[in-house]
């Protein structure tokens, strides 16, 4: 069967600000000022290639204060209007739908919690299907070993820079929202297949999608 491959985090659920919120937090905990938006220019990157480009080096500190930040904020974890019809939807066109996340399992376990779309999802990576996260292809090659196809089968949908690159590393397209925060310039310029404005969005115009072009096959 064909897939999509879901980025989940400014995708389908609301989170990229309440990681903006985490990392400022943490920041501030361990000495260090970094404005709350060099930090979201980063959200979507993993937590090493964040720290190296906001510190210059990776901390363990920083990332324990950041785990220590976010887990008071999952509480907060919501999905945009429409995700979970969204996922069915795809679902509903015979192909395969996968979560493709490097949170940490405990992470990506309340975000898909919070989606409330668990019979639609056909798989889900974290963390401990990967080494590197992105811009790090692996995410989205772990995604793909899961649903058992191949790039030419298989679409991502992300919200941000870094889900455009990691897919065009292994060969994927990328078709892309702008609920994470990124602008459609940026995106476009990126190389992302297609830009929509949120889950809704995207789901009023599946039908003539790229997602639903891979259910035609």
């Amino acid at each position: 069967m064909p897939a999509v491959l879901f980025d989940i985090d400014g995708t389908l659920t609301d989170t990229n600000y309440l990681h903006v919120r985490a990392w400022r937090l943490a920041f501030t905990s361990c000495g260090e000022d970094v404005a709350s938006a060099r930090i979201h220019r980063m959200i979507g990157a993993g937590s090493g290639v964040l720290m190296r480009e906001l510190l210059g080096e990776e901390r363990k500190d920083v990332k324990d204060c950041w785990r220590e930040e976010f887990d008071r904020l999952k509480a907060e974890i919501a999905p945009f209007p429409a995700a979970a019809d969204l996922l069915r939807a795809v679902s509903g066109l015979g192909i395969d739908v996968v979560l493709a996340t490097s949170s940490e399992p405990a992470d990506a376990e309340a975000l898909v919690a919070a989606l409330e779309a668990g019979d639609a999802v056909a798989a889900v990576t974290h963390a401990g299907d990967v080494d590197e996260a992105k811009p790090s292809p692996e995410v989205f090659e772990a995604a793909l070993a899961k649903a058992g196809c191949d790039t030419d089968d298989a679409v991502v949908v992300g919200d941000t820079v870094w889900d455009v690159e990691a897919a065009e590393r292994c060969g994927l397209r990328c078709v892309t929202l702008l609920s994470g925060g990124i602008s459609r310039a940026e995106l476009e310029e990126a190389g992302a297949l297609a830009v929509y404005e949120d889950p809704a969005h995207l789901l009023a115009d599946l039908d003539r999608s790229p997602l639903a072009r891979l259910g035609r096959r």
